[in-house]
């Protein structure tokens, strides 16, 4: 079984993590939000797995998705890992609810 990991591999897992964030998040309040810590973890875990599929990809494929701001995918991650304690949730809520769905548009235009 070949697992053969280019552009389409990564961007595939990019996709099932941004579809599960969309998903998961589709009319979730702000309150709602701040008061679950399991969800939070699970978003951001999600954040963190898309940056790292993000770094994966080829330099051709990026260039491919200018509409995409590449800089603040990988940036996030960092944000997350290493600011975790003192994460301005409302910056990732805003994110999750309104970057995600554009990200997905442009992951799965052709």
């Amino acid at each position: 079984m070949d697992n053969i990991k280019d552009d389409q591999y990564y961007s595939d897992k990019m996709i099932r993590d941004v579809s599960f964030i969309r998903r998961h998040m589709q009319g979730l309040t702000y309150d709602v939000f701040i008061e679950d810590e399991i969800l939070q973890d699970s978003m951001m875990f999600r954040l963190i797995q898309i940056s790292e599929n993000a770094k994966k990809l080829t330099d051709a494929f990026r260039a491919g998705k200018p509409e995409v701001p590449w800089s603040d995918v990988y940036g996030l991650r960092n944000k997350i890992v290493h600011e975790y304690g003192g994460l301005d949730l409302k910056i990732v809520y805003d994110t999750l609810s309104n970057d995600i769905p554009a990200l997905l548009r442009s992951l799965s235009a052709s």
